[in-house]
């Protein structure tokens, strides 16, 4: 669900709506959420309720399932902003997913969807250690580094990108500390293995630079010959295709694919959260989904945040929910998990 207060309860109604729900066939989702907040939003929306309701660690009943976590709804909902209580919900519920992922042989659970969370709710209730959800998923799953990819194919309103991040919740300032070869040599390796997955046999990937201009040859910094170099020629050793550093002004307008023109390349790995996300967010806010790469399990999520200026209202648009979801379907289908 996300947190309760924003408006992940309304964009998962809309994206599981079974009137509109033609990308999905025979399969099964399991939701966990706040029953009151899930039917305030279905409400709303003019959604009917599709699920059969049941507690936490009880079998799940046929079809679509809602597990409720409430153990006594707000009189007034759920605030539309960051609480101990939403992070609190939020946490539980996105952990127990996870879980449930990770024991799938027992659980039938193929792949997980997350909605968007208050990072600040999950400090409130306890959880500041994790700046997001990558770095929590890190955690549960016992992996020693996972990457954020960001996946928008093209459509009809707009061109396709393809974009994953070296470092993800860090501070600006910090960044240059945080990017060693070995950390890009794994990122790049981690889109090469997600882009496989998602269809593309032998991807091309071009390696941002970090400085304006990738360094302009050592005037601009020299983070590009002495960190992101070496990193690129490790990458082609072991026989990935991978060319940069590139200005970053520039690469993103070469990687940009329609229906009827590909990319000339199928990948790119920024640097820093904003160097990459400005670009695909400004192109593809309504498409976006948020894979996270080097995990055990499938995780999706859309590429929004909680918005909780318009939760409640029954404006948010499901696109990127929608999305997320077709797309763990089609991860779950091609890897051959089982599709409940």
């Amino acid at each position: 669900m996300g947190d309760p207060g924003g408006i992940g309860p309304e964009v998962i109604v809309k994206a599981l709506d079974p009137r509109r729900r033609r990308a999905c066939p025979g399969v099964r989702f399991v939701i966990l959420a706040a029953e009151s907040a899930m039917n305030a939003a279905a409400g709303r929306a003019r959604v009917p309720r599709f699920w059969s309701l049941c507690p936490p660690g009880v079998p799940w009943p046929k079809g679509d399932v809602l597990m409720d976590y409430e153990e006594r709804p707000p009189r007034s909902g759920y605030a539309a902003k960051p609480t101990a209580l939403g992070g609190d919900m939020s946490f539980r519920c996105f952990s127990d997913a996870v879980m449930l992922a990770l024991h799938g042989s027992h659980t039938g659970v193929s792949a997980v969807v997350t909605g968007p969370i208050s990072k600040k709710a999950w400090e409130l209730a306890g959880h500041g250690e994790f700046p997001g959800h990558t770095e929590a998923l890190a955690r549960l799953c016992a992996v020693k580094q996972c990457a954020m990819f960001f996946h928008a194919p093209p459509s009809a309103n707009g061109p396709g990108l393809n974009v994953i991040l070296a470092t993800v919740h860090v501070p600006l300032a910090r960044v240059p500390g945080f990017l060693t070869s070995d950390r890009i040599e794994n990122v790049i390796s981690l889109g090469h293995q997600t882009m496989r997955q998602l269809g593309t046999p032998r991807p091309r990937i071009a390696v941002c630079g970090l400085n304006p201009h990738a360094g302009e040859g050592g005037l601009l910094g020299d983070d590009e010959a002495r960190v992101i170099e070496p990193a690129l020629r490790a990458s082609r050793r072991r026989g990935i295709r991978c060319a940069g550093p590139f200005p970053a002004d520039t690469i993103f307008q070469r990687a940009l694919s329609t229906r009827t023109k590909p990319a000339e390349f199928d990948l790119v790995v920024a640097m820093y959260h904003d160097q990459g996300l400005i670009p695909l967010k400004t192109l593809a806010w309504d498409r976006a989904v948020n894979l996270t790469a080097g995990l055990p399990i499938i995780r999706t999520s859309p590429d929004h945040g909680t918005a909780f200026d318009i939760a409640g209202t029954n404006r948010a648009d499901a696109g990127s929910m929608r999305a997320a979801v077709q797309t763990a379907v089609r991860l779950a289908a091609s890897m051959g998990g089982r599709q409940r």
